[in-house]
């Protein structure tokens, strides 16, 4: 299964839960995205051709990253660009998000080990912009 949240028609997040199991490649993400996000399931025997990549001179604007839940849970609460609060989502063992636009938060619910991934390279103080949401109306848990 896979989810997508967007917040005032924007792509905000895409998750792939750990129960996603399609044939195949399944792409995610379109292909001007600066992070790709795709399951690939093959049978014994499927063969990926060996390759390199080559190098091609790309411009990043906005980080995106993605999150892969190894162990425990935790909950992600998504902000439109303008902060203010817009849902939440709980993300267990084997789940994946790919954090696209917007602002996002989390809780850590029980003891928790991920991997991040994302652009870089990493620009310090000036890679985000951290604030304190108005949760007057109360989280969401949909």
């Amino acid at each position: 299964m896979n989810e997508e949240i967007r917040i005032q028609g924007r792509l905000c997040a895409v998750i792939l839960r750990a129960d996603f199991d399609e044939p195949g490649i399944q792409f995610f993400t379109p292909d001007d995205y600066s992070q790709q996000l795709a399951s690939m399931s093959y049978p014994p025997g499927k063969v990926i051709p060996a390759h390199t990549h080559n190098p091609v001179h790309r411009e990043v604007f906005h980080t995106q990253e993605t999150l892969f839940i190894r162990k425990g849970k935790v909950r992600v609460d998504f902000f439109a660009e303008d902060r203010q609060y817009f849902t939440s989502r709980i993300l267990g063992a084997g789940d994946v998000i790919l954090l696209i636009s917007g602002g996002h938060g989390f809780e850590v619910l029980e003891e928790l080990n991920m991997i991040e991934v994302k652009q870089g390279p990493f620009a310090g103080d000036g890679d985000k912009t951290r604030f304190v949401p108005d949760l007057t109306d109360g989280l969401r848990y949909d």
